[in-house]
């Protein structure tokens, strides 16, 4: 098995890529080894890695974060071992009805007034046709949250949380495209 990796914009986060599928559907964010534990099995076996703060699991890659120490130097060989390890073991990547990670929680979670409905339409048309395709390839996801009073409400996971251009990419990308096409929209704001 050869994985593959790819540097983020992140510099605390890197992007592995298997070879094959992660996740049917869905994508799931852990920030928390014991929450890992108890729906992944690979996020599980990712956070016994020392240094291992989060794991982003999405339909082709794993995107791992990592505390300040150790380097990607001396962290990478026991990850790409650990997710060989899954892979040639033939556990499921998520325990059973946990596929789909926090796609289910984060279309519960939608915020916005009827009278928005179209314009919500249009945000997360433009959100799942230009931008979240470009954030997967650096590692991460975006999804709606919500909209009020124009503004947007945008959650970042994956590589995109905590990343350093994370803002650079809501206020100049994000906001300027949805601006663009629906002028409704005053500005974008990061919520969890």
């Amino acid at each position: 098995m050869f994985i593959q990796t790819e540097a983020t914009p992140n510099p605390a986060t890197l992007k592995f890529l298997p070879g094959k599928e992660v996740m049917q559907s869905g994508t799931a964010d852990f920030r928390d080894a014991d929450a890992a534990r108890a729906a992944s099995p690979l996020a599980g076996r990712l956070f016994d890695v020392p240094g291992v703060t989060g794991v982003f699991l999405g339909y082709d890659f794993i995107t791992v974060t990592k505390s300040d120490e150790p380097d990607w130097q001396h962290l990478k060989p026991a990850i790409l071992g650990a997710i060989m390890e899954h892979f040639m073991s033939g556990v499921p990547v998520m325990v059973d009805g946990t596929a789909g990670g926090d796609t289910a929680a984060d279309e519960g979670s939608e915020f916005f007034d009827k009278e928005d409905a179209e314009i919500v339409v249009t945000i997360k048309e433009l959100l799942d046709t230009r931008v979240r395709p470009a954030v997967a390839q650096d590692g991460g996801d975006i999804t709606f949250r919500g909209y009020q009073n124009g503004v947007v409400f945008l959650n970042m996971k994956g590589a995109c949380a905590g990343c350093p251009s994370s803002t650079a990419t809501l206020k100049h990308g994000i906001q300027n495209l949805l601006r663009h096409f629906v002028p409704e929209v005053q500005q974008v704001e990061q919520v969890a």
